[in-house]
């Protein structure tokens, strides 16, 4: 259906109603800019909600990195950045491809508007002036007719009447045929102009008017197409982010699903574990007599407190139970350098950290003085490429740098030694069902931390470092070998082949690049000849031409059941 022929007299409420179309489309611009705001807001929030609940940059963030809920909630955060991201995407998309859109388009229609009503009032100005001429044409035409009227019958009157001239009867009849006259031109141009009313008002109604309103349904069909493909637009910008927002839910459930509960528990095992054994039983005390207790090398209580407190007041044994302002605090990375604060299996993990950190300063040195010296070689022997004096304060650097790692190394794998020795060892326990063997308590002595005390609890929460007299080996130890201390070749030289006492087999690798020690393979067989006297090394052989010391905490020793003092080190 045309607007032009079935609204032909509906100008005024098709204006109307074209306005109306303008106003909504600007209801509808609004609307997408509000949701657009929205939806920036929205991405906002959850960015700083993602920021706010990051970790921190401190050690607790490398200690919650070891778990793995810990890491699901880190990647979901991650995600949920992302997903924040693609709702940045939607208003943006919106601006551009809807609000923009829009605004330029409502500023064209209300032109297209303007032009088309601007076309039609002068098409009705010009029909309702035609009809004012044609009007007036028409009044002027009755008025002659009435004029020639009058005139006729004067003429008449006068005719008939004896008493007026011949003169005067001329007169009027002249003038009554002047009246007819005229009467007869305004007939003629009232009915010339009713003929051009009538085709301009045909033309108006049938040509002009519809032509002018059919532009009009033309521009409101068009809005309406228009407003139909923002809404699908509204609706495609959502639909185009669903599967990156989808891929970043998938991440968040796949992120779900790595957690591991029995992982987690494993881990708070490695992290707080001390290594130390649950205290003994609790003597009977009593009270008529001086107290006298047995510490043992496992119980947590400080042998030595029950001699130097008063007996009413001894609250040793309890202290890992008790709440305490100053319970030990196993945050790593504080306290000496040897970790001796912490309890032994923290302190077992720090001092192998602390040796892998110091390999790897020795490799990447290591990897220096190789290029160093290959540049020298090439300078060598092309002096035009550069001095080869050049390179030796360098090379000299890197050769002293080494030297201090090494040295470092050694001092750390001493340590580390030690630690090992003094903790219960599994395949240990096992092979006698649950009962440990006495061992000796000495120290691992060397250059950089020499008479080591056995750690023991005391019941503040702290760990204390006392030496055990009574196991102390007063004579014939052996240093831990040292690039200072060279007394293993001496005893290699001066002494004679010994026998075989038993055999061990290597529970880690030892690189032996010390002088009088021996470099083994893990899991390796070797013949012992002469157990660890207390210093922390066994004397090994592997054949007959090699042969060296060991740390005993790196193998596991099998001593012949006739050999003399025959004991198992782990």
């Amino acid at each position: 259906m045309s607007w032009g022929s079935e609204l032909w007299d509906q100008f005024d409420n098709l204006e109307k109603h074209t306005q109306w179309g303008i106003e909504f489309v600007e209801k509808y611009t609004k609307f997408v800019k509000e949701r657009s705001e929205i939806e920036t807001s929205y991405a906002k929030q959850i960015r700083n909600l993602s920021k706010k609940y990051q970790p921190k940059k401190n050690s607790r963030e490398e200690e919650e990195s070891k778990y793995t809920f810990c890491r699901a909630f880190l990647t979901s955060l991650n995600e949920l950045n992302d997903y924040a991201g693609q709702h940045e995407v939607i208003a943006e998309n919106l601006t551009s491809q809807i609000i923009s859109e829009l605004s330029r388009y409502m500023q064209e229609l209300k032109a297209e508007r303007k032009s088309h009503f601007h076309d039609g009032r002068k098409a009705q100005q010009h029909i309702e002036s035609s009809w004012k001429q044609l009007e007036s044409c028409k009044r002027r035409f009755e008025r002659d007719c009435k004029e020639a009227d009058r005139a006729q019958q004067y003429f008449e009157k006068m005719d008939a009447d004896i008493n007026v001239t011949k003169a005067d009867v001329e007169k009027a009849r002249q003038q009554a045929q002047m009246r007819h006259q005229m009467a007869a031109d305004s007939k003629s141009d009232y009915s010339s102009y009713l003929q051009k009313f009538n085709q301009e008002q045909n033309d108006h109604y049938y040509t002009i008017i519809p032509n002018i309103f059919q532009k009009l349904q033309d521009m409101e069909e068009k809005r309406i197409e228009r407003i139909g493909v923002c809404m699908k637009t509204f609706a495609d910008v959502d639909r185009q982010v669903l599967p990156i927002v989808g891929k970043c839910l998938d991440e968040m459930t796949k992120a779900a699903e790595s957690i591991e509960p029995k992982t987690d528990s494993k881990q708070v095992v490695e992290s707080y574990k001390s290594g130390f054994e649950p205290p003994g039983d609790v003597e009977f005390e009593d009270y008529g007599q001086p107290m006298k207790r047995t510490a043992s090398d496992t119980s947590l209580s400080n042998p030595r407190e029950g001699k130097e407190k008063p007996t009413g007041k001894t609250k040793g044994k309890l202290w890992p139970f008790i709440k305490n302002k100053n319970k030990l605090s196993l945050k790593l990375g504080s306290g000496p350098e040897d970790f001796s604060h912490l309890p032994p299996e923290q302190r077992r993990k720090k001092l192998q950290g602390k040796l892998d950190e110091l390999n790897k300063d020795i490799q990447k040195e290591m990897d220096q003085r190789d290029a160093l010296t290959k540049m020298k070689d090439v300078y060598v022997k092309n002096p035009q490429m550069g001095d080869p004096a050049s390179v030796d304060p360098r090379l000299l650097e890197i050769g002293q740098n080494i030297e201090k790692l090494q040295f470092e190394v050694q001092k750390f794998e001493g340590w580390l030694a030690e630690v090992e020795e003094r903790m219960p060892s599994k395949s240990d326990t096992h092979r006698r069902s649950g009962i440990y063997e006495t061992q000796n308590n000495t120290t691992v002595s060397n250059n950089c931390a020499q008479d080591r005390e056995r750690p023991l609890s005391s019941p503040d929460g702290s760990y204390t470092e006392e030496q055990n007299s009574e196991t102390q080996v007063k004579a014939n130890t052996h240093p831990i070998p040292t690039s200072s201390t060279p007394e293993f070749d001496d005893e290699f030289d001066d002494e004679e082949t010994l026998p075989t006492i038993g055999t061990c087999k290597a529970l880690y690798p030892f690189e032996g690049h010390n002088e009088g020690t021996i470099s083994v393979a893990e899991g390796e067989l070797l013949y012992v000849i002469e157990e660890d006297k207390g210093d922390g090394w066994t004397r090994v052989r592997r054949n007959e031409d090699e042969e060296g010391y060991v740390p005993t905490s790196y193998v596991e020793v099998f001593l012949e059941t006739n050999a003399k003092g025959a004991m198992t080190y782990i």
